[in-house]
């Protein structure tokens, strides 16, 4: 595995998922980023921004098993996971295995059901296992969480808990497209009212889960200097000392910005990371990480802008 392979792949996966996603481009790169550092990416926006198709055609583009859970009120934690059921017959408990137990999951709407239910994926995004009655069951290496979720503010939704935030490596706020992208939408999909069927484009896998996880052990290796392992640690320890910000981000967020930064220079065919790496990622990793103090919050600031400030005022190395 080199960078001119890493190239070929992400390339072509572009390639695949554009026949049918026009536009979003920038969050493509992200899911991107998020697959190959092992991270888990979670999308907002409004409805009908493609959310959902993206992260569908995004799944289709790989040899992964495909698993999707659609989030509402009503869902209860065992069917997330999976719960142990009683067989009359052999009197035994046989294991009856939740969508949970694929290689890429799409968590559709996921902030529509209550924190119990999402606290459910908690184990599993961090420990790439589950844990029912008692006895843990592996993932496997492969797996990958792409949520979606309505903007807070709408009817119906409950945020998501702050442990459940931190385990996203990214958070996307998906814009609604310009008007050329608009038109282009429509073009292509404005015979048909529902969501465009997957089977009628011609998307060809582009990877195997052997082909990622050499690629991944590739992009681990990708050179991040002293001095910008310093210039990540300071990123995020300025966040917890901001006066604007009630809490800041957790050393978790210090580790999954240095790894995104890897994948990201790679992505760019560097075997090394510069600065404009940090800088370009810190947003979408940071986020959903740090919570406004209640005076900011009265005075109109989001957490993007104290993130640029922060960004503004750490010199980056040279």
């Amino acid at each position: 595995m080199d960078l001119a392979a890493i190239q070929d792949v992400s390339e072509k996966l572009r390639e695949q998922v554009r026949q049918i996603v026009i536009g979003q481009d920038a969050a493509l790169n992200l899911m991107l980023v998020s697959l190959l550092s092992e991270g888990h990416i979670l999308l907002e926006g409004v409805p009908g921004t493609a959310k959902t198709l993206l992260a569908r055609s995004f799944a289709r583009s790989l040899s992964l098993d495909f698993g999707r859970i659609q989030f509402t009120p009503d869902l209860m934690p065992g069917d997330v996971i999976g719960t142990n059921l009683f067989n009359f017959q052999t009197n035994t408990f046989s294991l009856t295995k939740g969508p949970i137990f694929t290689q890429l999951l799409l968590a559709d709407e996921i902030n529509r059901t209550p924190p119990k239910t999402q606290a459910a994926l908690l184990q599993a995004m961090h420990e790439r296992a589950v844990t029912i009655d008692g006895e843990t069951y592996d993932l496997g290496a492969g797996f990958m969480v792409i949520a979606t979720q309505n903007p807070i503010e709408q009817q119906g939704t409950y945020p998501l808990p702050e442990a459940q935030l931190d385990r996203f490596l990214f958070k996307h706020i998906l814009e609604y497209p310009s008007r050329d992208e608009e038109r282009a939408v429509v073009e292509r999909h404005g015979h048909r009212t529902t969501m465009p069927k997957l089977e009628d484009f011609d998307i060809t896998p582009v990877a195997t889960l052997d082909q990622l996880t050499e690629i991944r052990r590739f992009v681990s290796t990708i050179r991040l200097s002293d001095d910008l392992t310093d210039y990540i640690v300071d990123i995020t320890r300025a966040t917890r000392e901001h006066p604007s910000l009630q809490y800041g981000a957790s050393p978790r967020a210090a580790t999954m910005l240095a790894s995104s930064a890897r994948a990201f220079a790679a992505l760019q065919a560097r075997d090394f990371v510069i600065p404009d790496d940090i800088k370009q990622l810190a947003q979408p990793a940071l986020r959903h990480r740090v919570v406004l103090a209640p005076g900011a919050e009265i005075e109109g600031s989001d957490c993007d802008q104290i993130v640029t400030q922060i960004l503004e005022q750490i010199p980056a190395p040279r």
